[in-house]
């Protein structure tokens, strides 16, 4: 068995010729491998294909020495799969250069086919450069050839347009010879319409002789059906200068009259849509309307302008009132004729508005050069204003003009005219402040002696000032542009804020008591509320959302800082009025706070409970102020004074009564029944359970009133929970806060509790 295994182990160790010739390279491991160009590639694969090697023999032999002898039979089969690879090898050796050498005569043949089409592309490509050169010729005579068919197709169709431009022309002409104006008015839209498709030509001259021809038609046919509609509107006493008065009875021929106003009506209806609208922002009045107000603006024109004593800068109430008056006498021959003609020739036109559209051009016309003439006389502009402020509230409400369509506001905000507004509205507020303050009587109110009206307490000069803020609001508030509005109420802010430091001075240089000093502090809660007021107004209107955004915001800012100081000033002069209160109350509370609550005999000696004697002028105070209070301060104002006094006072009765004093039984029910009986219906005026706004003292009085066995049980709860809190230890049950709740005490906490307790002189065994 050792020989065995020995000659295998030879047999493997070292290989035979044959084998070293047949792989040369089988011996990874050798020197010689080490100067191969692939000497990385081998050192670092070397031990991969140790790892290999040692793992395949450990699988086919194992760790057993019999096995060896299988040895032999691994290496001949070894021997057989190299062999065979090297067949495989060999033959596909010998394949690959046929493919290869297939693959280039592919690839030659290919190149020759292409080198024949280049030369075919060639050919055909000079061919077909001498057959351009030879048509060449040809081809310039034809596209002057062209060119000059062109021309002539061109100029063709412009004689054509000429003609019949010159035919509708004619035609025209002959139906107005006839009477034929509907065929005439046809002739005319068929001129509009091809007028309207020459807009994109080029044709300049054509245009213009044919906009000429258009508008020289169109004149002669307005002027003609103009002129009818004239002597039927005379018949039917067009204009009405004054109110028109009912006949007793229509004249004979009033159906004709009204079948040939409906006729030329709708004729002139029909002419309107063939002439070029102009590039306005409103649109035209329709022609009916136009030839109606003729006779009406020849004689606003007539009056009002020139050297007539009625055209006068400082009456302007004349010619809007004038104005006025048409509209109201036109409008129901408006509505009864002429609408009725518009419904049915298909027209969306309101008879009315139509005709107040075409009298408010006028009176835009005359405010507009008017109202540059007068921004140096603040009397005049004053009153210009006042008349067309007062001109568009009539306007929109007595003849209905739409909100959408301008009226004469829009004059005002223009930048001179506005600023001049601003200055002078200024100018006249101030002045009418100072008048305010300085006139007899201001601090004083016209409604003093009727209570049921006179809730705000406000003096005289109060109320004025109110109403210069809303007249100044209801003048603003109808403007179109929000800015200017804005405007306006930025002065409104600045006259607040300069009564606001007037009423200032006024607070400082009068005594906290007297009538002045309550007036100017039911003022402060006026001011406050306007000034809320005034930030609410909607003056934002129908612009963009940035826009919006930071108009809102500056709107907002405007009064923010105002509301603060009136607020803090209000404030202010609230806490100075229940101090001076307080020390009054104070002053009167000394014998009460000094009573001897440890000997006062308990309930079941005395046979009737009265109030403490030494608390009769303390209540007897407390009531005067309330009533003082009550008659000179503002309901809002004097709901949070008495609810200022009753937290004051019931802090003070709580420090100063109770904390400060010890209390036996009789004591303890003194106090409550001063308390319960006397100090809170005081109070009860005004609320249904005053004794809520005095929570420390009733609740203190709960305390010290309860019995013997009840306050010894709480005592020895509030103890226990005071030393397991103090101990960590964990909390008792009941917990005191609940206990207390049960009591009906909320306000004080368990210290403040054991503290009263504390106070009590009735324990067992003292």
């Amino acid at each position: 068995m050792s020989v065995d295994v020995d000659e295998c182990k030879t047999n493997m160790a070292a290989p035979t010729g044959e084998e070293s010739a047949e792989k040369p390279g089988e011996d990874l491991s050798s020197p010689s491998s080490t100067n191969s160009p692939d000497t990385d590639m081998v050192s670092e694969n070397s031990g991969e294909l140790h790892d290999c090697v040692v793992d395949f023999l450990k699988t086919e032999v194992g760790n057993d020495v019999k096995s060896l002898r299988k040895v032999g039979d691994m290496l001949e089969k070894m021997r057989e799969e190299n062999k065979q690879l090297e067949e495989q090898v060999m033959m596909i050796s010998s394949s690959v250069p046929l493919k290869v050498s297939a693959a280039l005569s592919a690839a030659e043949e290919a190149r020759c086919s292409v080198e024949n089409l280049l030369q075919r592309e060639r050919e055909l490509s000079s061919t077909l450069q001498q057959h351009l050169q030879e048509a060449q010729p040809w081809m310039d005579r034809l596209g002057q050839t062209l060119g000059h068919v062109d021309t002539i197709e061109r100029h063709l169709k412009y004689l054509q347009c000429l003609q019949h431009i010159e035919e509708l022309s004619a035609l025209v002409q002959q139906c107005l010879m006839t009477n034929s104006v509907w065929e005439a008015i046809r002739a005319v839209d068929s001129m509009a319409a091809l007028d309207a498709q020459l807009q994109q030509s080029g044709c300049s001259h054509l245009k213009a002789f044919l906009s000429e021809t258009l508008v020289f038609w169109h004149k002669i046919i307005k002027d003609r059906l103009a002129s009818d509609f004239e002597e039927v509107l005379t018949l039917l006493q067009w204009p009405f200068i004054s109110p028109p008065t009912q006949s007793l009875a229509p004249p004979a021929n009033s159906q004709e009259i009204s079948s040939q106003l409906e006729l030329l009506a709708t004729q002139l209806l029909a002419l309107q849509t063939s002439y070029p609208s102009p590039l306005t922002l409103s649109p035209p009045l329709c022609l009916p309307i136009q030839i109606m107000l003729l006779p009406l603006s020849k004689r606003f024109r007539y009056h009002f302008t020139g050297n007539r004593q009625t055209n006068s800068l400082s009456k302007p109430e004349w010619y809007l009132t004038q104005v006025l008056m048409w509209m109201g006498n036109s409008s129901a021959f408006m509505d009864e004729k002429i609408q009725p003609i518009l419904d049915r020739a298909g027209a969306n036109i309101n008879a009315r508005v139509e005709l107040c559209r075409g009298l408010l051009s006028l009176v835009q016309e005359k405010v507009a050069s008017d109202a540059p003439r007068l921004l140096y006389d603040d009397s005049l502009f004053c009153h210009l204003v006042e008349e067309v402020l007062q001109f568009e509230k009539e306007l929109r409400s007595s003849q209905l003009y739409p909100a959408a369509l301008p009226g004469l506001l829009h004059l005002l905000v223009e930048d001179a005219t506005l600023q001049k507004w601003l200055t002078v509205e200024k100018k006249m507020a101030v002045e009418k402040v100072d008048a305010i303050l300085s006139a007899e009587g201001a601090w004083s109110s016209q409604y003093r002696d009727i209570s049921d009206v006179d809730e705000l307490k406000a003096p005289d000069c109060a109320e004025t000032f109110m109403t210069l803020l809303l007249v100044i609001t209801e003048r603003y508030r109808s403007l179109p542009c929000p800015r200017a509005q804005l405007k306006f109420l930025e002065l409104q802010r600045e006259l607040i804020d300069d009564f606001r430091i007037r009423l200032t001075q006024v607070r400082t240089a009068r005594k906290s008591h007297s009538g002045t000093w309550f007036s100017s502090l039911n003022f402060f809660l006026q001011l406050q509320q306007m000034a809320v007021s005034l930030g609410e107004e909607q003056v934002l209107g129908a612009l963009g959302l940035m826009e919006v955004g930071r108009l809102a915001s500056l709107e907002d800012s405007l009064f923010e800082g105002l509301l603060a100081l009136l607020d803090r000033l209000r404030g202010d002069m609230m806490g100075r009025l229940l101090d001076a209160v307080m020390r009054e109350i104070r002053e009167k509370a000394k014998p009460y706070c000094q009573d001897r609550w440890l000997s006062l005999p308990s309930l079941c000696d005395q046979s009737i409970m009265s109030l403490s004697s030494s608390a009769c002028p303390m209540m007897l105070c407390v009531r005067d102020r309330l009533l003082y209070l009550h008659q000179v301060l503002s309901l809002p104002l004097f709901q949070l004074a008495w609810q200022g006094l009753a937290e004051r006072l019931d802090s003070f009765l709580y420090q100063e009564v109770i904390l400060s004093n010890h209390f036996n039984e009789g004591g303890a029910a003194q106090l409550q029944f001063d308390m319960t009986r006397n100090l809170f219906p005081l109070f009860g005026h005004y609320c249904k359970r005053p004794e809520n706004f005095f929570k420390h003292v009733k609740e203190a009085c709960v305390i010290l009133c309860l019995n013997v066995g009840s306050a010894l049980l709480l005592r020895d709860l509030l103890r226990e929970s005071e030393e397991e809190r103090r101990g960590g230890g964990v909390e008792v049950n009941p917990s005191p806060q609940s206990a207390l709740n049960e009591l009906g005490v909320f306000r004080l906490a368990p210290c403040d509790v054991l503290i009263l307790l504390n106070l009590r002189a009735s324990w067992p065994g003292q």
